[in-house]
């Protein structure tokens, strides 16, 4: 088996117009068309066409709960062009550093992380982790 690329990740969700709304405005992501299946759901291109986020409202779904935010729960991560203007763009909409722990807007910046490259991580508003790191720290 060889594979080609990680075409989609699924995220379970229980309210489609506010994840809908967070993934639109705060990742930024365009909606894609998708197709009419028996239950609801979005889909998001993140680069390619074949690069996706699927959005499912699931009544069995298995979800993080109220977790607070925690970088080494599951998650998935998007990468940036520059680092500091998704920093920028995230603080701008009123995330923070110092939020307490289980607040959806908490941020944990990792700028030199042990990966190698710049981390920040992000809830969704069901709690999923979200990892947005660019390829270096780049120009502030």
């Amino acid at each position: 088996m060889e594979f080609v690329s990680l075409h989609h990740v699924a995220i379970n969700v229980t309210d489609l117009d506010r994840s809908k709304r967070f993934y639109r405005d705060v990742l930024g992501l365009q909606e894609i068309a998708r197709p009419p299946f028996s239950f609801p759901g979005a889909w998001y291109q993140v680069d390619a066409p074949d690069h996706q986020v699927h959005l499912i409202v699931h009544d069995g779904a298995t979800l993080r709960g109220r977790k607070a935010l925690d970088t080494r729960d599951i998650h998935f991560a998007v990468r940036v062009r520059s680092f500091h203007a998704a920093l920028t763009h995230l603080r701008s909409l009123g995330y923070r550093d110092d939020a307490p722990p289980d607040d959806p807007m908490r941020l944990i910046v990792h700028p030199h992380a042990t990966a190698g490259f710049p981390q920040i991580y992000i809830l969704d508003p069901d709690h999923n982790v979200i990892e947005i790191n660019a390829a270096s720290l780049g120009e502030q």
